[in-house]
């Protein structure tokens, strides 16, 4: 059973990256269009189908299977899964900090200007790349 929910872990976690890397994308392009506009209006629909049918859902199933592979497999124990763990935890405040920001694109209330998107656009990568390496290589 361990195998097949790895690979329910592994088909999720893809999901949930291509989504916290293609939204802040989304976020780029929707600072140029004008509150109001029909461009505006069709970026919240792509912001909010995107987090609700395939962010939210696969974060989710992330992290059941996830903690599910941490008892069975017993990796609580080991110090590269702490710093795993912190890691998933810092990506998952990002992917707090995006729902945020679709509400307030929602509202027409975003203040933040394109850099910071294209910024925090790099951010997930990051842990994504960081979260491997620990979960293959396990350095400690």
């Amino acid at each position: 059973m361990y195998e097949w929910i790895k690979a329910l872990h592994i088909i999720a976690v893809i999901s949930w990256m291509a989504g916290m890397l293609y939204l802040p994308r989304l976020f780029v392009y929707h600072c140029e269009a004008e509150p109001g506009s029909k461009q505006s209006e069709t970026f919240k629909v792509m912001e909010r189908r995107l987090l609700k049918a395939i962010i939210n859902p696969a974060m989710a199933v992330t992290w059941l299977a996830g903690l599910t592979l941490m008892w069975l497999g017993q990796w609580y124990h080991s110090h590269w899964f702490h710093a795993k763990f912190l890691l998933v935890l810092i990506l998952s405040g990002v992917h707090g900090l995006f729902s945020k920001i679709v509400k307030d694109f929602a509202a027409d209330r975003n203040r933040r200007p394109q850099k910071f998107f294209r910024i925090i656009n790099e951010v997930p990568t990051l842990l994504m790349i960081l979260i491997v390496i620990l979960v293959v290589v396990k350095p400690f």
